[in-house]
């Protein structure tokens, strides 16, 4: 009797292996172990593809905009009326007509640019004319009557 096992059986070669596998995933196909997916959610959301940043070939604007409202287009003209004067006297006060565009902090800064003065507040109201008047107050070391002395209101 010829008894045989694993050791002495013949084994087949490599190149036959490997058509047999490729053989067999020629019939079944590769992708058979795929399960579908449970969805475990009745609304659809559309998946996040990748976005990439802008990368543009060239500058779409040749000069990029300035700031046009500078301290110059801000200030207007100091305002020279009695009750102007006045509070120039009693409260350390500048009056000024402003833009109408420009905020609190515009003012207060064009003001420092133009006359190298330092404003302790500003009050702006809008006139009925449709113009913003601006009430410009000195902090205590500047005095509102040489400044108007070096614009050349008094």
């Amino acid at each position: 009797q010829l008894f045989l096992n694993r050791d002495t059986m013949p084994k087949p070669s490599v190149g036959k292996k490997k058509a047999l596998i490729a053989s067999k995933a020629v019939q079944q196909g590769v992708n058979t172990k795929q399960k579908k997916k449970t969805r475990t959610s009745v609304h659809f959301y559309r998946p996040k593809t990748l976005k990439l940043n802008r990368n543009p070939k060239y500058p779409r604007r040749s000069v990029m905009g300035e700031n046009k409202m500078d301290q110059y287009r801000i200030l207007r003209h100091p305002l020279t009326t009695e009750s102007a004067m006045r509070k120039i006297e009693d409260q350390n006060t500048l009056v000024f007509v402003v833009d109408v565009r420009a905020n609190k902090y515009q003012i207060k800064d064009a003001v420092n640019k133009m006359y190298k003065i330092k404003a302790q507040k500003v009050n702006t109201l809008v006139r009925p004319d449709g113009s913003k008047k601006a009430f410009v107050r000195l902090t205590p070391d500047f005095d509102a009557l040489d400044v108007a002395n070096t614009i050349g209101l008094v």
